[in-house]
Order: C-alpha cells, then sequence, then structure tokens
C-alpha cells in the first residue's frame, strides 16, 4: 500500500542566469568542451542571397542594457525554406529540398559581457507560408533568456525595409497599435566603410523588455 500523498510546498522561480552561458552557449563562456563551435554565421558558406549582420542590445525597464543575455535564432532560407523534414510546400513547388548544403538557419547569439552588445551574422531569409497559405514577411524567429527573466521571451524580427510585405503579414497585423509594430522592425544602418559588394548589409534591433517602447512579445 502506497504512503498518503503530502501536499509539497511551490518551489521558488527559477530564471536563466547567471550561469546560462555556461550550460548553453559554454565556448563565450571561455569552457572550450567541443571541438567545433556553431559561430555566429548562422547561414553557413553555400547559403544564397543577401548576407546580413543584424546587431544590438537587450534593455530592462530602467534602460540598462543587460549584459548576461542569449538570443536563439531561427529562420527559412533566401527561398523562404526552413532546414526541417515538415517545411510547407509553397505554391511554386518549393519545399525543404531547395536547403543549401550547411544552412542551418539556427544559432545563439551571446551578448557581449561587458556591453550587453550581441550580433550574428546570416542572410536575409525569404518570406514563408502562415497559417491558410498567407505569406509572411521575411522575418527571423527570436527566443530571448537571460538572467531575471523566469520563462523565455518569443519574439520576432522583422525588416523595415520590407515595408509592402510587412503592410500585408498577418501576423504584424493582429498587432492592433501601428506603433507598436515598430518594436518588431530591425532598421537597415549604413557605414562609410562598409563595401556594400562585400560585406554583410548591417541591420540594428534593440529588445526593451519594460517600458514605453517595450518589445512585442509571443505566448507560444
Amino acid at each position: 500500500m502506497l504512503p498518503p500523498l503530502t501536499p509539497q510546498k511551490e518551489t521558488p522561480s527559477q530564471t536563466a542566469g547567471p550561469f546560462v552561458h555556461i550550460g548553453l552557449a559554454p565556448d563565450a563562456a571561455g569552457f572550450r568542451i567541443y571541438d567545433q563551435d556553431l559561430g555566429q554565421d548562422f547561414a553557413g558558406p553555400n547559403a544564397k542571397g543577401q548576407r546580413i549582420r543584424v546587431e544590438g542590445q537587450v534593455f530592462d525597464g530602467t534602460g540598462t542594457p543587460l549584459r548576461d543575455v542569449l538570443i536563439e535564432v531561427w529562420q527559412a532560407n533566401a527561398d523562404g525554406c526552413y532546414p526541417h523534414p515538415e517545411t510547407p510546400v509553397h505554391a511554386d513547388g518549393k519545399t525543404s529540398g531547395q536547403i543549401e548544403s550547411g544552412f542551418r538557419g539556427w544559432g545563439r547569439a551571446i551578448s557581449d559581457f561587458a556591453t550587453g552588445h550581441w550580433q550574428f551574422e546570416t542572410v536575409k531569409p525569404g518570406s514563408v507560408p502562415g497559417r491558410n497559405g498567407r505569406m509572411m514577411a521575411p522575418h527571423i524567429n527570436l527566443w530571448i533568456v537571460a538572467r531575471g527573466i523566469n520563462v523565455g521571451l518569443n519574439t520576432r524580427l522583422y525588416f523595415a525595409d520590407e515595408q509592402h510585405a510587412n503592410d500585408s503579414d498577418p501576423v504584424l497585423n493582429l498587432i492592433e497599435q501601428p506603433a507598436r509594430r515598430t518594436t518588431l522592425l530591425a532598421q537597415p544602418q549604413t557605414s562609410d566603410a562598409a563595401d556594400e559588394a562585400t560585406d554583410p548589409r548591417l541591420y540594428r534591433f534593440d529588445i526593451h523588455l519594460q517600458g514605453p517602447d517595450e518589445t512585442v512579445f509571443f505566448d507560444i
């Protein structure tokens, strides 16, 4: 006969830090335990399309940058195909078979421990089909964890220079206040030193956890 069950107290909430980097991205924390690190190029050398670099910071409600952030990235390639066997078939017949050799479309970006800046390189994704076959604007899915965050936060990065596609995106249009939609737009940056023929195009995307500029997060 089993003993009677005894009610248990709730355990304290657990946050991601301060050892999140050691467990999820040890190389960034100075622990060389893998023969090959994933690196900061999430597309791979064979990916076609426009090369881009995304950089930014994550700010708390007081405007202070967090310095122990980990951001997971998940995206389609330039043809709008995810490297997954269940990638939906497009109207023009494109499937996951269009994925280039070595394209991951996934990676982890780590903030600089001193400044809070993070960055990664990839290719600009193409439009992908959403529910009911409606096409979604080019975007990158982000999952954010850091010390003080009890549950990882999901958001999306869209591109401010894809206005036509953004205007008809079914997810962006779920956000009733147009001003709030701008929190999901990565802004293209210009640099006099950049070589447009060889250098990735730079986008800036800052994430605000709270406050008047709070980024839109999704309950997934």
